[in-house]
């Protein structure tokens, strides 16, 4: 979690951001356990949530892995208590109608001060349709999809699920900063 943090402000500055986020991105993921995974719920046949926030770049800010039982605004809290002391600035997300409603906002004010903004897709829009920063931490699933460990939750504890998504997290951003003219001489992309 320590060297996510650093890597995360690391590849911010890399790309000419600040180092501390101001805004992110939440949503989650269901995701099929194995025989072996750890605690279930129910969502449609799958078994747990990867919960994330990531900041607009789609760096790894935030995660909490949880029963697939947990509805998004219920959840969101509690990843959002995960990170508020480690990134003070970040105080403004975006996302889905998932977490809509005065349950998450009231769940907020003892948390400090936060916006949430409801990215909703337009009423006439018809087919696919790419939403304004919430395409963000979409990307960020699909990264992480790419690594074979994460297509299922294959890990009884916990900590254990969190750190292969911390350790895929670690790989795209040193391999992002390899690539950076100079940033890491004797590294290959």
């Amino acid at each position: 979690d320590e060297m996510n943090r650093k890597l995360v402000e690391v590849a911010r500055l890399a790309e000419d951001h600040k180092a501390q986020p101001t805004a992110g991105i939440i949503d989650s993921q269901s995701v099929k356990t194995t025989e072996g995974g750890g605690f279930r719920g129910y969502d449609a046949g799958k078994r747990i949530k990867r919960h994330i926030v990531t900041d607009t770049v789609g760096l790894l800010v935030g995660l909490v892995v949880h029963s697939a039982g947990i509805q998004d605004r219920e959840g969101a809290p509690d990843v959002l208590k995960a990170i508020v002391s480690r990134y003070p600035s970040l105080r403004h997300i975006f996302a889905d109608g998932g977490y809509a409603g005065p349950k998450l906002r009231d769940a907020l004010k003892a948390l400090g001060r936060w916006t949430v903004q409801i990215v909703k897709r337009s009423h006439s829009a018809e087919g696919f349709e790419v939403l304004p920063r919430r395409w963000v931490v979409e990307r960020t699933f699909a990264w992480l999809n790419n690594y074979r460990r994460l297509s299922k939750d294959y890990e009884e504890w916990v900590h254990t699920s969190d750190a292969m998504i911390y350790a895929a997290m670690t790989h795209l951003m040193v391999r992002r900063l390899a690539r950076e003219e100079g940033l890491f001489v004797g590294l290959s992309s």
